[in-house]
Order: structure tokens, then C-alpha cells, then sequence
């Protein structure tokens, strides 16, 4: 038996973080990986070059059954504290839009880093699979492909299903139900979503783009949306998609920044123009003439009444689209749900009735909003774990 001060379970974001920042003040740590090297979820995020973190990250832009938890890791480790310790290493990067940062070139060099901050106290063991758990005496012990490891904490980093064949699993949670601990029900996020019924012809579109407006709820994102032959996927679609639930309407704006009255304006400045026409100026054309199929005003706007182009408008403003499901884990980003913050210590992650059992990351019922968020929490995490960690 191989003894350590803490085992980590998952090679992950949140887990080499946590192993960084735990080694850094001495202890002596082995993260068991399952996968044949760490950070594979890192390796092919962002295109491969990795959204790490986003310059407005905060506690607005998570969901969770207590939206209140995460506010003490988030505020005690921001994206700017993640941003020096990029830069500290060397690593190019850029911001894209709403305050996401890529790296210049790929997202083996957080990897590395991540690997590179861990001391020399570290092991990371990867093709470990864990077989079982025990706890006794105050003393985890791990069995893993054939070795068994021993130490008076364990962290669970082990994430969530989302992408199966990355070798996401939901073993976080039959962990956390063994020690007792109660698991918010886990459901795709950052997913895109599935059209039938009548909303089925809109699948002809796919491959078509648009910026839009989706919002259900009290939830609304201005983004690009893009149809598929499944039904509705690109940024606004999975941002909507962590607020949506099975059985409500999700509303689209087609035309986002169309200043109100367009039509009418159209209709004075152009009375030739059809309503077909008129959306070709502002859509792609095989989406705009789905829309004027639909809406079915042919004649001209001079021959169009004031009052059906207003219709018109606010059909176009606020579409109805009744999603029949997700395309599931398998194709979501992230999972909502997981372990229950009402368990954990907002401010060393350890389990409240466990002692030297801690949970960070995706297997935490916290998650982010697309574009760099999920990672911010993963850091954060790690950091008020690895920090908290008994020495």
C-alpha cells in the first residue's frame, strides 16, 4: 500500500489545481487518473487551444440549488489570478468576444502548467481505474487497477457524464451517495436541443447560422444560433440550455438588433419590398424565406397592413419553439447537478458530515455558463480545496 496525505481521484482542471496548490504547502499527494494521460477534457476544449477563463466571471453566471455557494471560491480566486499565473509561465493569449481568453497556441500548455506547478510531491498516476473505496479510522484507502493507495483525505475530481467518450462517467456520485452525501439529479447542459413536430421543418435549415436572441424563464442570451438536423444548437442554444427544462418553449428573437418598427420603416422606405425580400437584408436567405413561408405575407409591404407587419414583427421577435429534448451527455459541454452544496463547506469544499472527504469541480452541483466559466470554477475549487487540505 502506497501511503500519501491526500489521494485526488481525476487528472482534470479541478483536480491537478487542487494537487498544484496541495503540494505547494508540503503535502504528499497522488491523483489517480482512469484516462491514459491527465487533462484530456482540457485538451480539446476551445477548439484545442483552450477557453480558460472569462474576464467577467462571478457567481451570476452559475447555476446551482444554492446560488449563494460558490460566491467564497469565486471571490478568493478570480480569473485574474489565474490570468497571472498564465502569464507567469509564458503562455500566450487572447480575448474573443464577451471576455473569453484563448491561448495563442494550444491547450497542451495549461496542461503542462497545471503539471508544472504540481511540486515534486505530486504522483500522477494515470491508467487508474478505481475498483473500490473504503473508509476506516480516519484513513481513505483506494484500490485501483491492481495497486491500493492510502491517506486521511480524499477528493473527489472526477467531474461529470458529459462526454461519455472522453470517459466521463457519473462515478462522482455513487461515491458521494456511498459516504451518505445526497447528489442534485445531474441533466445535460451546455447541450443542444431537439426539434419535432411542426418545428421539425426547420431542420431543413441546418448548417444555417444567425445571430439571435434565445430566452426562456428569466433567462435570455444574445448569440449566434445555428439549425442542425437534429434540431438547434451554436452559443445562444447551449447557454439557453442549461435554464430549459423538458415540456416549456424556448422564445427566439430572429432579429435582435432590428430597431422597433423595422417593417414599417421598410414598407415607407422601400414599398416594392416583400416581407421575403425585407429579411434577406438582415438573414440568411434560406432562413429568411422559412420565416416568410411561415408568416405567409406575399404581397408587397405597400399592399401589407400596418397591423399585419406589426404581427409579423412580433412573431419574428419572439418565435415559439417547443424543444422535444437534448442530444444528451453525449453531446453536452458541461452537467447541472451533481454533488449537493448543502454537503459541502463553501469554503474548503470538505464534506460537512465526512471529514477529509472534499468534492470539487463538475462533480459539484455548480456549473457555468459557456465560454471559459466551467474552468473558473474548476481553479477556484481546486484552489479553496488544495488550500484547506490538513497538513
Amino acid at each position: 500500500m502506497q501511503t500519501y496525505d491526500v489521494i485526488i481521484l481525476g487528472a482534470g482542471a479541478a483536480g491537478l489545481m487542487c494537487a498544484g496548490a496541495a503540494s505547494q504547502r508540503g503535502l504528499r499527494v497522488a491523483v489517480l487518473e482512469k484516462a491514459e494521460r491527465p487533462g484530456k477534457k482540457i485538451l480539446i476544449s476551445g477548439g484545442g487551444r483552450c477557453n480558460f477563463t472569462n474576464l467577467g466571471a462571478g457567481p451570476a453566471n452559475f447555476l446551482s440549488a444554492n446560488p449563494h455557494f460558490a460566491k467564497s471560491a469565486l471571490a478568493r480566486y478570480t480569473p485574474a489570478d489565474f490570468i497571472e499565473l498564465v502569464d507567469r509561465h509564458g503562455i500566450a493569449w487572447h480575448e474573443k468576444t464577451l471576455g473569453q481568453l484563448f491561448c495563442d497556441g494550444s491547450a497542451k500548455q495549461i496542461v503542462q502548467m497545471l503539471l508544472n506547478e504540481c511540486t515534486q510531491s505530486v504522483d500522477v498516476i494515470c491508467d487508474a481505474a478505481v475498483t473500490t473505496v473504503v473508509h476506516e479510522d480516519g484513513v481513505f484507502g483506494v484500490s485501483a487497477s491492481g495497486e491500493t493507495y492510502s491517506a486521511p483525505s480524499l477528493v473527489i475530481a472526477t467531474g461529470g457524464p458529459s462526454i461519455p467518450k472522453m470517459g466521463a462517467s457519473g462515478f462522482a456520485y455513487d461515491l458521494a451517495r456511498q459516504f451518505g452525501l445526497k447528489v442534485v439529479e445531474p441533466r445535460p447542459a451546455l447541450v443542444p436541443l431537439t426539434l419535432g413536430g411542426e418545428d421539425v421543418l426547420f431542420r431543413e435549415l441546418s448548417g444555417v447560422s444567425a445571430p439571435v436572441r434565445a430566452s426562456t424563464g428569466k433567462a435570455s442570451f444574445e448569440e449566434a444560433a445555428l439549425f442542425t438536423h437534429k434540431g438547434l444548437s451554436g452559443p445562444a442554444i447551449l447557454q439557453i440550455s442549461s435554464y430549459w427544462r423538458h415540456g416549456e418553449d424556448i422564445a427566439i428573437a430572429f432579429l435582435p438588433a432590428a430597431e422597433i418598427g423595422w417593417l414599417l420603416s421598410a414598407k415607407r422606405d422601400r414599398p416594392r419590398a416583400t416581407l421575403r425580400s425585407a429579411l434577406r437584408e438582415h438573414l440568411p436567405d434560406r432562413l429568411a424565406d422559412a420565416l416568410a413561408d411561415k408568416i405567409s405575407i406575399e404581397s408587397e409591404l405597400a399592399n401589407t397592413s400596418d397591423k399585419a407587419l406589426r404581427a409579423a414583427m412580433e412573431r419574428l421577435a419572439k418565435w415559439r419553439f417547443t424543444p422535444n429534448g437534448t442530444e444528451g451527455f453525449a453531446k453536452a459541454e458541461v452537467t447541472i447537478g451533481g454533488i449537493a452544496t448543502s454537503e459541502l463547506s463553501s469554503q474548503t469544499m470538505q464534506a460537512n458530515r465526512v471529514p477529509g472527504l472534499y468534492a470539487i469541480g463538475e462533480a459539484v452541483d455548480v456549473t457555468g455558463w459557456l465560454g471559459g466559466y466551467n474552468f473558473q470554477w474548476a481553479w477556484a475549487s481546486g484552489v479553496a480545496c488544495g488550500e484547506a487540505l490538513a497538513v
